[in-house]
């Protein structure tokens, strides 16, 4: 049995995956079904818009059985809309590029902060920082999980947006990349402090060896896009920032 992605308010990728779009920040939020486990791809961006994930989650997943629910997270980078509403998946297994752990642990204040700055209830964002399950596994190049019917392939292909950046690669008739924001197909991408341009192009290079000219490639904000879009957006930040 496969989830019924139609009327849910959930955009079918494949049979295996969907996502939503979460309001405020246009943010991606994906899920990859399997036989027996469920991956979440990032949790939004306050534990008011993760409860909500959870909800739907258990709503699409209910038909599958009764106990089944979201056993795996994978954050795409630590950024705030991208990370906040983890603690509505408890007891999930939470995966991470390496070294994000530590941004969690020492610069939490930064986290709240650029929350905060984007608009977030100060006291919102205090919370959700405060409660935010750091990663238990912790991705320095490629790993393979076994959901049961599908083996999802999680690859550190950073740093490029941030230090810290993950993508989650979906097998299937046509592969399904979950990108993070290394791709933005809403606005131009965003370099912040904690961006290295240097690496971006290189990054997205390896997404595209890694997808292929026929996967369905995922931004963290914006519509899905195809590798043609990928290259585009590879192209033109080597341009931006003097880079090849």
């Amino acid at each position: 049995m496969t989830v019924r992605w139609e009327g849910s308010g959930w955009e079918a990728l494949s049979v295996r995956a969907g996502r939503t779009r979460l309001p405020g920040w246009d943010c991606t939020a994906g899920l990859v079904v399997g036989e027996h486990a469920a991956l979440m791809v990032d949790a939004g961006s306050s534990l008011g818009e993760g409860a909500r994930l959870r909800t739907e989650t258990r709503r699409l997943l209910a038909p599958l059985g009764e106990d089944r629910r979201v056993t795996h997270l994978a954050l795409t980078h630590p950024h705030f809309d991208h990370v906040l509403g983890a603690a509505a998946f408890a007891g999930a297994e939470v995966f991470g590029a390496v070294g994000i752990d530590a941004v969690f642990l020492h610069e939490h204040g930064a986290l709240v902060a650029d929350a905060v700055r984007h608009g977030l209830d100060a006291a919102e964002a205090a919370e959700a920082a405060e409660l935010l399950v750091r990663p238990r596994h912790m991705v320095s190049g490629e790993w393979t999980l076994d959901l049961g019917g599908v083996q999802v392939l999680l690859a550190n292909v950073g740093p490029a947006h941030t230090a810290h950046d993950l993508v989650v690669l979906v097998p299937g008739e046509r592969e399904v990349v979950f990108c993070g924001d290394l791709v933005e197909e809403s606005g131009e991408p965003q370099a912040g402090p904690d961006a290295v341009p240097s690496h971006w192009p290189a990054a997205l290079d390896r997404l595209l060896d890694l997808g292929g000219g026929d996967a369905v490639y995922v931004p963290g904000h914006g519509a899905v896009v195809d590798a043609e879009f990928v290259r585009a957006q590879r192209d033109e930040l080597a341009a931006r920032f003097g880079v090849s």
